[in-house]
């Protein structure tokens, strides 16, 4: 399980969106300087003496974060069966761009409502990193199913 590449790839796919959690997701200034950011499952925004007031919630962005992780740990543990285990991880390359488009989707909104401007983060690449990392792993297990079948066909 672990000595192959892929199980790597979904182990990293299973960590990094769990980043999301703790702290700021997307940061955001508006043309007053205040403020606004989203975290795991909600929007603030900073009104006087930076005290920050829940503005929205985010329960689609949170529901994608916690079912990447959860389908990419199942996706760990069907290692014996290929094929359930390569539609899992398409799952989650689904997933992970459900996660970009509505991050895409939250920053336009606040962009466009608040008037702000995007404060460039680390979290923000995180997205693309899952991305990859699921395409990889899809690759690597799609690349072992052609293996096998290919020592079935020399039987």
């Amino acid at each position: 399980m672990i000595q192959r590449i892929q199980s790597i790839y979904l182990i990293l796919t299973t960590f990094l969106p769990l980043l999301f959690l703790k702290g700021r997701f997307l940061s955001f200034i508006d043309n007053a300087g205040s403020d606004i950011y989203i975290t795991f499952n909600r929007i603030y925004k900073a009104t006087g003496d930076e005290i920050f007031s829940f503005t929205e919630k985010v329960w689609s962005q949170s529901a994608i974060i916690i079912l990447i992780s959860l389908l990419s740990l199942i996706a760990i543990m069907l290692f014996r069966n290929r094929r359930l285990q390569m539609r899992m991880t398409l799952s989650v390359i689904a997933l992970s761009a459900g996660l970009i488009v509505s991050s895409f989707f939250y920053s336009m909104y606040i962009i466009n409502s608040y008037g702000a401007s995007i404060v460039p983060g680390i979290k923000m690449i995180i997205p693309f990193l899952i991305l990859v990392l699921a395409i990889l792993a899809y690759r690597g297990i799609r690349k072992d199913e052609r293996l096998v079948r290919s020592y079935d066909r020399l039987r």
